[in-house]
């Protein structure tokens, strides 16, 4: 994931705030209709590519116009029993980690073993790692080469448990996606990523005696880096992630799905809408939106209460907030959207054989790729 920092709500002007709102659209027309799964016949037929899976094992892909949404189960375990023996500790310096279980049940849910999984923005590599230990191919990229190298070193530890991980990580702008990843054109079954967004980051704390409390690994690299979306402002930041939401498009086989996490924020007690904002980028990037899900930040007990797992930058956060009159609550979820790739007539009359450059599996390992652009 790239660096989360608060975008300037005022680098946006009304015109561009009407235009990044989504709008209805004959695919997405903003109704609350149900879903209707398409026949597993029909898409078979339709992407002749698709492979046997085993049943019930993958969402079914709905049609345009029709989205659903579901709650997803992710804070049962707290974060750091999510990422013990996982992760090396160094992550623990990553300011805005994706939780462990968010990224699992994307990749449980829309894939099967052996297909190839992205998150253009990585981090830590918390979707690569989820995908490798659920027998999934992944791949990454990441903007910031700390982390890019924090990322391979957790795949390495997951290597150790799973030798037959196929997954690699490349340093490099996500905004360049066909130009740093051209062999997997067609390949990606789904996409894991999220955007930098809100105040919020984690971070870790230290009191020194008479000194109180500090902060610090709550911030992202050099804040004079303007190639960083998380230094720039709020609509170029919308511009930047559109742009990578089209290359994942046209990484992703037909049918592919992207699940974005991310969640609002408030600047100077303003709400500022991102996933409608995303969602309307996904819309313009040619994608088809078929789920607005919520991922719990918090723990559902046996009596139905949701109990919260705030960090004490949240916390923190809150208690400020409240004792200047803005009642604000501990986060406890996140949203996701599911987009997916269409699924078309001509998708079925592809090539599908080795004349096909668009949906051909490359049969090298993906760490292979990665060696020979460090190359």
């Amino acid at each position: 994931m790239t660096p989360r920092r608060v975008p300037r709500r005022d680098a946006v002007t009304p015109e561009q705030r009407r235009t990044l709102m989504p709008q209805a659209t004959p695919e997405f027309p903003g109704d609350d209709s149900p879903t209707v799964p398409i026949p597993r016949a029909e898409i078979d037929r339709i992407d002749r590519r698709a492979r046997s899976r085993a049943a019930g094992s993958v969402h079914e892909i709905s049609p345009p116009g029709s989205v659903s949404g579901s709650v997803w189960m992710t804070a049962q375990q707290s974060p750091g029993a999510q990422r013990k023996g996982r992760y090396i500790a160094e992550s623990t310096a990553h300011p805005a980690k994706m939780l462990p279980a968010v990224a699992a049940h994307a990749i449980a849910h829309y894939t099967t073993p052996g297909e190839l999984v992205l998150d253009p923005m990585c981090g830590i590599g918390t979707t690569l790692v989820e995908a490798a230990h659920l027998g999934r191919r992944a791949i990454g990229l990441e903007y910031e080469p700390h982390w890019a190298q924090v990322a391979a070193a957790n795949l390495d530890l997951a290597r150790r448990a799973r030798p037959e991980v196929d997954a690699a990580v490349f340093q490099g702008d996500a905004r360049q996606l066909l130009h740093v990843l051209p062999e997997v054109r067609g390949q990606v079954a789904l996409v894991v990523t999220s955007p930098p967004y809100g105040p919020s980051t984690h971070g870790q704390v230290s009191v020194v005696p008479g000194g109180g409390v500090h902060k610090y690994h709550h911030l992202y690299g050099n804040t004079l880096d303007r190639g960083n979306l998380a230094n720039i402002g709020h609509h170029r930041l919308l511009s930047g992630f559109t742009r990578i939401l089209t290359g994942c498009a046209a990484l992703l086989r037909p049918g592919g799905h992207i699940a974005v996490t991310l969640r609002p924020w408030r600047e100077h007690a303003e709400l500022i809408d991102l996933p409608a904002q995303i969602q309307a980028c996904g819309t313009h990037a040619g994608l088809i939106p078929v789920e607005r899900c919520v991922a719990l930040l918090a723990r559902h007990d046996d009596n139905g209460q949701i109990i919260p797992r705030g960090s004490f930058f949240q916390r923190d956060f809150l208690r400020k907030q409240r004792e200047r009159g803005l009642p604000l609550h501990l986060i406890a979820h996140e949203d996701v959207l599911i987009f997916r790739t269409p699924l078309t007539e001509e998708d079925a009359e592809q090539p599908t054989g080795p004349a096909s450059t668009n949906h051909t599996r490359t049969s090298r390992p993906l760490a292979e790729l990665a060696t020979e652009q460090v190359a």
